[in-house]
């Protein structure tokens, strides 16, 4: 039942970072430490994602350009449409930082990991999936923050021409650097990555605790009503029930073949955890950052709860 309710185990433990952030927030000398280990984190983060990504894999599912095409029309210019659309219809539903982090989910890259297990799980068309989950991976290091400026005015950290600096720094520096060293340190990579793996993970929870300690000492739980949280949730549901319906609906309408839909069903819907909490750290200023994340920390939850429902579905009916 509990792995039913909570696919990953590690939601509980940013559920235990918030927390600690809530209780124990990091003040002064120890927030300034916290808030450099947290760039040194996100820079490595980013040059492991480029020394990691093979471009054999890209190179490979690119015959299958239009499945491709399709899951990243989906990915970076439907899903910010359904989100900008719910943000007009009602922007009085929730404060406005909920809103950027909704509008942000939107924005994110595909998953890679967890994409194409769902795929395997449900007997879809895997190599494509892994291409196109890379490709969307890194598209989305350069088209997220475009996005973002566009969508809720942001260009990052500093605003304007600093803040795309910051993220060309912290982001695309060392993703690119990661890549061209590839050849050099591809051994080492593969020979540690399970501990490299930790990279992920650690970066993220580094990012929420800076991120949510800083919103705490701000009042972030006083300023945010448990009505707010409640609305969010739905807004989540809807538009996790809104990607489902879009990317079935589109795949059938398009005429692909069963393991084809299965992909685009699943890399299309996938919202990426590992990279939206470190780019946030970057491209947002200051506390509100905390909030901004709470979108994407839930909706991952979810989409992992529904993508493992339906994986089952699809390979029990694919056994039968």
């Amino acid at each position: 039942m509990l792995k039913r309710l909570i696919p990953d185990p590690f939601l509980l433990w940013l559920v235990g970072t918030v927390l600690l952030a809530t209780f124990l927030p990091a003040r002064g000398g120890f927030a300034v430490v916290v808030g450099w280990l947290s760039i040194a984190t996100v820079v490595a983060l980013f040059f492991f994602h480029g020394a990691k990504l093979a471009r054999e894999e890209v190179v490979a599912g690119l015959a299958s350009w239009r499945l491709h095409l399709t899951i990243l029309v989906i990915t970076f210019i439907l899903f910010p449409i359904v989100g900008i659309i719910g943000e007009r219809l009602a922007p009085g539903l929730m404060p406005k930082d909920l809103w950027i982090g909704v509008l942000f989910v939107c924005a994110l890259p595909s998953t890679v990991q967890s994409a194409v297990a769902f795929v395997s799980i449900a007997r879809g068309n895997v190599p494509a999936a892994i291409a196109s989950a890379s490709a969307s991976q890194l598209l989305g290091i350069f088209v997220t923050p475009v996005l973002m400026g566009v969508l809720a005015g942001t260009h990052g950290g500093g605003g304007g021409a600093s803040g795309v600096g910051k993220v060309a720094l912290e982001i695309f520096l060392p993703f690119a650097a990661g890549h061209l060293l590839r050849p050099w340190i591809r051994g080492f990579v593969e020979r540690y990555k399970p501990i490299i793996g930790y990279t992920d993970r650690s970066t993220i929870l580094i990012a929420v605790y800076s991120a949510f300690s800083a919103a705490v000492l701000e009042g972030l739980w006083h300023q945010l009503a448990p009505a707010s949280l409640a609305v969010l949730l739905a807004v989540n549901v809807v538009l996790l029930a809104i990607a489902l319906g879009m990317t079935f609906g589109i795949g059938r309408l398009l005429g692909f073949d069963r393991e084809d839909r299965i992909t685009i069903l699943f890399c299309g819907t996938k919202k990426s955890l590992v990279q939206g909490v470190p780019m946030a750290r970057v491209l947002f200023p200051g506390p509100e950052v905390g909030v901004i994340l709470l979108p994407i920390m839930l909706f991952h939850q979810m989409q992992l709860m529904a993508c493992a429902f339906l994986a089952r579905r699809y390979a029990n009916e694919k056994e039968a």
